[in-house]
């Protein structure tokens, strides 16, 4: 479905936005990965997707972040793929604390990772978008970004503002066959959302799947984790044919969170 298509996924050489890597890669698309990690097994990573789905996957290691690094990123996946079609915002930082307490420098960590890291993605890709007509933009939010929970502070603000975003975004493009969505994943069954679950379980000296359950029952009625493949799916979604009249949306991928 998106054979010929380029997509960038910041945030990608683990947990969520790999999920999402490989769902497009597997629908055709060539991909620009990018992240943080060990050279070695980001070059694995890269050199074992590009045999597995038979597509063409560069790397950037940009902080987002930074605008100019940001930038940079997009236009290394313009020059090395050619073009850039699909723009994923996955990249994402946490903090947890009281707002009294909460640390300056780690507000204006996540608030540039999570939310203005988006904003100069999407301003550097679009020139390229318009010129081609055609563009999928997907923010990657949270269920967080339509609730709050204590003491997350950065996150929910970051997160509730990258809707905003989304729906500025798809207004200013509606007319050109760029659609920008958002997906607000709940639980998500992550190497690190794992480990969490472990020392859960070490700790309250209980089974792994009852740590499991106790974890995600707190919040999502449906009483299990997504994967990191279905918010890839709920991608692919938003980047085929079908969705060509959806944008400007924030799609729940929360296990009935947010219907409460």
């Amino acid at each position: 479905m998106l054979k010929g298509k380029v997509a960038l996924v910041t945030g990608s050489t683990s947990g969520i936005g790999l999920g999402i890597a490989r769902r497009l890669a597997a629908a055709g698309a060539d991909l620009m990965l990018n992240g943080f990690g060990d050279a070695v097994e980001i070059e694995k990573l890269r050199s074992g997707l590009a045999k597995e789905f038979g597509v063409r996957v560069a790397f950037a290691s940009a902080d987002i972040g930074k605008a100019e690094e940001a930038a940079g990123m997009v236009a290394s996946a313009q020059s090395q793929l050619g073009r850039l079609d699909i723009l994923v915002n996955n990249a994402g930082i946490q903090f947890v604390s009281p707002v009294e307490t909460f640390p300056i420098d780690k507000w204006n960590a996540v608030i540039a990772i999570n939310l203005s890291g988006a904003f100069y993605a999407i301003r550097a890709v679009l020139p390229g978008m318009k010129s081609r007509g055609y563009g999928r933009i997907i923010n990657i939010a949270s269920a967080h970004g339509l609730v709050a929970s204590k003491e997350k502070s950065a996150y929910v603000a970051a997160k509730h503002g990258i809707l905003g975003l989304t729906k500025v975004v798809a207004l200013e493009n509606a007319e050109a066959d760029i659609t920008c969505n958002a997906i607000c994943p709940g639980w998500v069954l992550t190497p690190l959302v794992q480990k969490q679950i472990d020392e859960r379980a070490a700790h309250a000296g209980i089974t792994v799947e009852q740590a499991k359950r106790d974890l995600v029952g707190k919040k999502q009625p449906n009483l299990r984790f997504a994967t990191p493949e279905e918010i890839g799916d709920a991608a692919v979604f938003f980047c085929g044919p079908g969705s060509r009249a959806v944008t400007g949306v924030a799609l729940p991928v929360d296990g009935g969170w947010t219907a409460q």
